[in-house]
């Protein structure tokens, strides 16, 4: 129902219409929370401004699980159908196209519909031509879940998908470094990038450790190039 609503929604827009001014200042939603509701994390960036928001007034709503719930499930759908993420990021959405696709992604999203903040946040991003961000706002959304739980997410970057042993082997290892401090839970995610060519890439929040071979034999060339 709602990838229809966005592709009529396509279709109806009209593509010289003008974009409307864009809000300056973000509404705030979340307001004065308790101390224990400040994001775990400092984020940057419009998506992190609106997911610390978001994090503060769940916290104090007590509904911090059932956002995180909504926001994966939103950001699976948009994954999925990627017209949809073109139509919500058009400039030339009107109010009643902004209107429908709001209530639409409610409908879709399972628990979306009967939780405040969620609503609160889709009709901001809506009035502020912003609804292209939802799916940057989930993702880090969920690093302030991660870091609210305790969890330390390590990204191994591979040329091909790595099996279930090599993860399990790999994810032992970073267990066991000194990257991991005790009481942190360790989350490992690989992620598929055909340039590293082979080797790993792992990054553990800030700290980045480059085994690729794209990087060796970038470190050789410039050996050479120094060396003429």
């Amino acid at each position: 129902m709602l990838s229809r609503t966005a592709v009529s929604i396509a279709r109806a827009a009209n593509p010289i219409a003008p974009r409307a001014a864009v809000i300056s200042s973000l509404r705030t939603y979340a307001t004065a929370a308790a101390a224990d509701a400040k994001p775990p994390v400092a984020l940057y960036g419009i998506d992190g401004t609106y997911a610390s928001s978001l994090y503060i007034a769940s916290a104090k709503n007590s509904t911090l699980d059932t956002v995180d719930k909504s926001l994966k499930s939103l950001k699976t759908l948009l994954d999925k159908d990627p017209k949809l993420t073109s139509v919500i990021s058009s400039p030339t959405l009107s109010a009643s196209d902004k209107s429908s696709l709001v209530a639409e992604i409610q409908k879709a999203v399972p628990g979306a519909s009967g939780d405040k903040n969620f609503k609160n946040l889709l009709e901001v991003l809506a009035e502020n031509n912003r609804l292209g961000l939802l799916g940057g706002i989930a993702e880090k959304f969920g690093v302030l879940m991660g870091a609210h739980r305790g969890e330390v997410e390590a990204t191994i970057t591979s040329a091909q998908a790595l099996d279930q042993k090599t993860i399990g082997r790999l994810e032992a290892a970073i267990g066991k470094s000194k990257y991991i401090q005790q009481g942190q839970k360790l989350k490992v995610v690989n992620k598929v990038n055909p340039e590293v060519l082979g080797g790993l890439v792992v990054e553990i929040g800030d700290r980045t450790i480059d085994l690729s071979v794209s990087s060796k034999i970038a470190k050789l060339n410039k050996l050479l190039t120094d060396a003429l």
